[in-house]
């Protein structure tokens, strides 16, 4: 006779399935629909040119489905190139009792995950690790990240899993459509399966912290995070604005270090981590909060691990490499179209002001008013009677098309971005300096110099509160510090 755990294993097993066997029914269910309709409409309309209809219903039909499987991606570390580093993959493998063929190849973004592919026959695991976080993280806390991965990929190597988080996938990707007539059911069916991937990812961290210690892993996830949200807010302005000029930044990963290290910046980063785990209304996301997962980690000493990073031997030709992917010169020839600059040799103005620069003059469109003041002035009366969404959709009018779970947190962040770019300008004009050399909009008081004040942080608090209160009480002027915005 069956025990009552076996019992409610099979049955979260059963289930299991069943969710991921509707998702994946779900996600298919619109194309496939479309395509009836339209194989209907050819046997009411038989004029209809039939192989258009065909290639027209077979074409969106597998339009989700996976090509044939491309080159891997990353380059390549080989064991005689990198013995440090493979010997630490080695080392945690066998310490995690993980014992197939693992290939280690390195990417250029923040990355840390672990995949199969078919590699001269065999069927191989490919271990990605992000060059950021070889720079960042220390040895025992590059260990806790690769425990992760590795145990991770036990906990969810069943086909049960498999299917569960492909159709997840597929059901998510169904909601960035503008036609979501199915997001109601697809978003119960994502509530419902997320906390079977939650548990797995709070195993995988347990199971890293036995390996590394739960420092190593409580502060490899912090700056896994933080190293992110740097990399998605800082870097890829930096590259998208310079490739504008027709420049790349040869010294990016050394800036990218230098930024991590300004409170300034990591104080934003942290906050954007915050915000986009708050942010989930579909469920969608496949990891707990970074503050639930550090709340759920057990206490374990860990391996002796180094507390410096490792040194790449081939460090030089590993950047070189990566900096070919993320400014997209991957050849000789247009490398030659770009101009190297060093972002560290810049001007600190210059540096800071390579954020989006556009904010200013879309304000002063949106809001019919030539001067930055006026503009900001009419966007705190905005704030402060409730209209500002509308106000957010005139500067960027795709926000009409967003899911409507996402919208206001969209608009918040497209009108924190404008109005705090554009009350730079008046500030720096009444004296305020810059407090750091990476961002524009945290200033110092000119009237006391221990007073700093993020602008950005400033504006998105009185959109959360509708108080724009503090933000007006800035003096704005070069003269007397009575005129306010």
């Amino acid at each position: 006779m069956n025990s009552p755990e076996h019992a409610g294993y099979v049955e979260r097993e059963a289930r299991q399935w069943l969710l991921g066997g509707l998702m994946l029914a779900l996600s298919w269910l619109p194309p496939v629909g479309f395509g009836a309709g339209l194989l209907v409409l050819f046997v009411l309309w038989r004029d209809s040119p039939a192989l258009t209809l065909l290639i027209l219903f077979v074409g969106i039909v597998t339009r989700g489905v996976p090509g044939a499987p491309g080159p891997l991606p990353g380059r390549a570390v080989r064991p005689a190139d990198e013995p440090e580093l493979a010997a630490l993959v080695q080392d945690v493998a066998e310490r995690l009792g993980f014992r197939r063929p693992l290939l280690v190849r390195i990417v250029p973004g923040v990355r840390a995950s672990l995949g199969r592919a078919r590699v001269s026959g065999v069927r191989t695991h490919v271990l990605l690790l992000g060059l950021p976080l070889l720079r960042t993280l220390t040895e025992a806390q590059l260990a806790s990240v690769i425990a992760h991965e590795l145990a991770h990929e036990q906990q969810v190597s069943s086909p049960r899993a498999t299917l569960l988080r492909y159709s997840r996938a597929q059901a998510a990707e169904r909601l960035d459509g503008h036609f979501r007539p199915l997001a109601p059911l697809a978003g119960a069916l994502l509530r419902a399966s997320q906390p079977v991937l939650w548990r797995a990812e709070t195993a995988a961290d347990a199971d890293a912290a036995r390996i590394a210690g739960t420092a190593a892993t409580a502060e490899a996830l912090r700056r896994t995070a933080l190293v992110g949200s740097v990399f998605e807010g800082l870097g890829e302005t930096w590259l998208s604005q310079l490739a504008e000029e027709e420049s790349c930044p040869k010294d990016f990963y050394d800036a990218l270090d230098a930024a991590l290290t300004d409170p300034h910046v990591a104080r934003r980063a942290a906050r954007a981590v915050a915000e986009d785990d708050a942010l989930d209304p579909y469920a969608t996301a496949d990891h707990p909060p970074l503050e639930q997962r550090l709340a759920a980690l057990p206490t374990h000493p860990g391996t002796p691990y180094g507390a410096a990073p490792l040194v790449l031997r081939t460090a030089a030709t590993v950047e070189a490499w990566c900096l070919r992917q993320v400014t997209g010169h991957e050849d000789d020839e247009t490398a030659a179209d770009s101009t190297p600059v060093r972002l560290l040799g810049m001007e600190a103005n210059r540096r800071r002001q390579l954020e989006d620069d556009t904010g200013p003059l879309l304000l002063c469109l949106a809001t019919r008013r030539e001067a930055p003041e006026e503009a900001v002035s009419v966007a705190l009366d905005a704030v402060a009677d409730g209209t500002w969404p509308r106000l957010a959709r005139r500067l960027e009018p795709s926000l009409r098309r967003a899911p409507a779970a996402l919208r206001d947190r969209l608009a918040r962040n497209v009108l924190t971005a404008a109005v705090s770019r554009t009350l730079v300008g008046p500030l720096r004009a009444a004296d305020w300096t810059p407090a750091g050399p990476w961002l524009d909009t945290v200033l110092t008081s000119p009237d006391d110099g221990d007073v700093v004040v993020d602008v950005h942080q400033l504006v998105g608090e009185a959109l959360d509160s509708g108080d724009p209160g503090p933000l007006r009480a800035l003096p704005t002027s070069a003269g007397p510090r009575e005129r306010t915005v």
